[in-house]
């Protein structure tokens, strides 16, 4: 019986390791890639890098052609606009593809873009050394809004602004809001391409991406910690009953123990009382 229980005890082990186990490795994992497309693959020049000379033109890689009411910006240290609209660029190869995923039958499939789709957006001036920030607006041919920004650190000469020029205060077109908000038409106008640009890390699916804007845990955590305080609560129970067990039976042997004891004892006194007996049987004799 105290075999049966040591082995139902280390089932149990495993069993809870093991769910433990699947329970970190799922919490480190990333997020699965998403569904949205059209998204930034790479741009000229990188995120984060430095700049020392005056470009006249930043272009961003999209893994779809842009759409043809996109709104780009860029913002100098001092957060004025620098920026003297945009157009499109030549496709090119990428370096690395991209991944996007899309929904084929409740699934999601991956398809890798080795093209990128650039807008190029021109530079008027660069009034100052310091950070700058390229910013971004278009939605893609699925619909998804396609918005972020590219920063990076300007350590060149300073230009002045061309002449005519005015700092641009314009918005993004109020028809590409709503269809960046999703009260549009599902079909931004953007032609989409099978080959796209590379460069961006792949993004989240949709459904997680939304849980994790919202805050909310992911939906499979709470069961499986669930299964796991179980399993748990398990195991104690199946430590403590062969404790009790265990101690039952020290307390019965003990029991019998003493109780051979005292039979041991009584045992001992009726050879005392015995010895008397014949001792005494000789002086009686004497007296007769």
């Amino acid at each position: 019986m105290r075999s049966k229980l040591v082995t139902v005890r280390e089932v149990l082990s495993r069993v809870v390791a093991a769910l433990a186990a699947t329970v970190v490795v799922s919490l480190l994992l990333p997020v699965a890639p998403a569904s949205a497309h059209g998204q930034l693959a790479t741009s000229t020049p990188l995120k984060g890098t430095v700049v020392r000379e005056p470009l006249t033109r930043l272009a961003l890689y999209f893994t779809e052609k842009p759409a043809s009411n996109a709104h780009f910006a860029i913002s100098g240290p001092d957060g004025s606009r620098v920026d003297n609209g945009w157009s499109y660029g030549e496709p090119k190869r990428l370096d690395k593809p991209v991944t996007e995923y899309f929904m084929v039958n409740g699934v999601f499939e991956p398809r890798l873009y080795h093209t990128g789709f650039p807008a190029m957006v021109t530079v008027a001036h660069w009034p100052a050394k310091g950070r700058y920030t390229a910013s971004y607006l278009s939605v893609a041919s699925d619909g998804e809004a396609v918005r972020g920004e590219v920063t990076f650190d300007y350590q060149g000469p300073g230009t002045p602004a061309p002449a005519g020029w005015s700092v641009p205060t314009a918005g993004p077109d109020p028809a590409l809001l709503a269809q960046a908000e999703g009260e549009g038409s599902t079909n931004p106008g953007a032609t989409g391409s099978s080959v796209a640009p590379t460069g961006a890390a792949a993004s989240e699916p949709a459904d997680a991406a939304k849980e994790q804007r919202d805050g909310g845990f992911p939906a499979w955590l709470v069961p499986a910690l669930i299964v796991v305080v179980v399993s748990a609560i398990v195991l104690v129970a199946a430590r403590r009953r062969p404790s009790v067990r265990g101690a039952s039976t020290a307390d019965s042997r003990s029991a019998g123990g003493a109780g051979r004891g005292g039979a041991a004892t009584r045992k001992s006194a009726n050879p005392t009382r015995k010895t008397g007996n014949r001792s005494g049987g000789p002086q009686r004799r004497g007296r007769r």
